[in-house]
């Protein structure tokens, strides 16, 4: 469940790349981030505000000299006017005294010092998106009405980016993991599919060591708390998307009492199971390649045919064609349908990135993969040489200690009548992924969680009615699911509804995170 916003940049280097000014998109992408250091040019670290000091009292004596650390700001090496800095937590909540660990975060500190609220700890998602580059790139994924009066930090979460990052395979393996097809059509194919997949996940826990076992949702949300004492904020104000909600909604959970301001923006249904999650997905894809394909076709003169059912027959064609008969691309690869199934989706997350689909979609019907792969190797997070963060790894692994379900093989094609009647194009897809942590040994500790966040000050969740990977009907959920959650309806395409170019929704969100107001629950925009 990846965002569209921390892919906004990615997928802007897409666009570079199809022009051929590669250089200078991938450095806009990976500048800001690095370990801090001072340059002597003057700069000073953005102020805090003192907070209460109850507010640093850890939930239990061994863990207080976590919730006694202070951030120490230092300017981040490249370019940007962002801080970075580390603060350590324990691998294991339950026995802190043992080995511990170190949260990468960076600070776009607010732009007016004087109206500055305080700190607002923001999450992309996932899971295994780097938070770090997500406050890098803040003036692109919040308008200026939050950066002006909030510091936003980002972190990179415990076993992703820079925080002792979860390996599961070499790149060349990651990218035959990712390229394989994903909608076996023989026995040797699905043994191929099973093979890949256990190795991958056998690999994350060989290649990770301790980390493997610690990655979960629940220890993240522990870190949060201790990052909120660090920070000198009496309670989490907090914007989380996608997966991020899922986390953000575990925080409340476990610590309601801590919970300000937070948006949960393209809820997580926390009630589903991991079979129940595919079936909402593959629903929600198909939703979102449907509308895709209607606005092609009201446009007129229409590249898929005059009707949505001749559209999505055309993109069922391609991707069984690509099957026996693979696409070449400008870097010598070759595109096969599960890349151009992660080529296809990727521009769904956000209807600003449709032409981009319309471009990859021709130049595949003409013989050329070569934007297919682009748009793949957005969501993958690769660049031309090589994979920019580790995000396609680490959200196996804290999917596999969140919920280590797996269905055999053998009886995935009893699912197969479910998912083609949620999802007529992708829904095999989604499917054969229920074969999910085979392979994944490591096993959390944590207790499972009735999430209500009893006790929890109002909590926003935004839904948009058309969102491909987190469907609306998942928001509806956890607002219901929350005790105080209030629900904000965004009628519109693409994942998450926070500035996506819906004033409405931006409004209340910047008026309830600056100022407090609470909307009325069930608002749509």
């Amino acid at each position: 469940m990846k965002p569209a916003t921390v892919r906004l940049v990615v997928l802007v280097t897409v666009v570079a790349l199809v022009l051929g000014t590669i250089g200078v998109a991938i450095s806009a992408l990976t500048s800001g981030s690095g370990s801090g250091s001072s340059d002597g040019s003057g700069w000073t670290p953005a102020p805090t505000g003192a907070a209460d000091p109850g507010a640093r009292e850890a939930p239990a004596a061994d863990l207080q000299e976590f919730y006694d650390q202070t951030v120490d700001w230092q300017r981040c090496s490249g370019e940007g006017d962002f801080e970075c800095a580390q603060v350590e937590v324990p691998l294991d909540y339950a026995d802190p005294d043992a080995e511990s660990i170190e949260l990468a975060l960076l600070r776009a500190p607010a732009t007016d010092p004087e109206a500055r609220i305080g700190s607002l700890l923001v999450n992309p998602g996932g899971p295994g998106a780097p938070g770090t580059t997500y406050a890098a790139q803040s003036s692109q994924a919040f308008r200026p009405e939050l950066t002006r009066v909030y510091d936003i930090v980002g972190f990179d979460p415990r076993g992703t980016g820079s925080s002792s990052p979860v390996d599961c395979v070499p790149d060349a393996a990651l990218d035959r993991y990712l390229a394989q097809d994903p909608v076996p059509d023989s026995d040797a194919e699905a043994g191929d599919l099973v093979f890949l997949t256990r190795a991958f996940n056998r690999g994350c826990v060989e290649r990770s060591g301790e980390i493997a076992a610690h990655v979960s949702t629940a220890e993240a949300a522990r870190d949060l708390d201790v990052l909120r004492a660090a920070l000198d904020e009496d309670t989490l104000t907090y914007f989380g998307a996608s997966y991020g909600t899922q986390l953000g909604a575990t925080y409340a959970e476990l610590f309601p009492d801590r919970v300000g301001r937070m948006v949960l923006d393209g809820g997580v249904d926390v009630t589903l199971d991991a079979r129940e999650s595919s079936l909402g997905q593959a629903r929600g894809f198909e939703t979102a390649l449907r509308a895709y394909v209607q606005n092609c076709v009201d446009a007129g003169d229409c590249f898929l045919g005059d009707s949505v059912e001749a559209g999505l027959e055309r993109i069922s064609g391609l991707l069984d064609d690509l099957d026996a008969k693979p696409l070449p691309t400008q870097d010598g690869r070759e595109v096969g349908p599960g890349t151009a199934f992660l080529g296809i989706a990727t521009p769904l997350y956000n209807r600003t990135y449709w032409d981009l689909l319309d471009q990859a979609l021709q130049r595949a019907f003409d013989g050329d993969g070569t934007v297919l792969q682009l748009l793949a190797d957005s969501y993958a997070s690769r660049g031309p040489d090589g994979y920019l963060d580790n995000s396609t790894e680490a959200i196996v692994a804290v999917r596999c200690l969140d919920d280590p379900a797996s269905v055999p093989a053998g009886r995935i094609p009893e699912e197969f009548a479910a998912f083609d009647e949620a999802a007529p194009t992708f829904g095999r897809v989604f499917a054969w992924g229920l074969l999910g942590c085979v392979g994944y040994s490591a096993r959390s500790e944590e207790e499972p969680l009735d999430i209500r966040g009893e006790g929890a000050a109002p909590i926003l969740v935004i839904g948009t009615t058309r969102d491909p990977a987190t469907p609306y009907e998942w928001s509806v959920a956890l607002a219901d699911t929350l005790e105080s959650g209030v629900l904000l309806t965004r009628d519109g395409d693409g994942h998450t509804g926070y500035n996506a170019g819906n004033a409405c929704v931006d409004e209340i969100v910047e008026a309830y995170l600056i100022d407090g107001t609470v909307p009325e629950d069930g608002q749509r925009c």
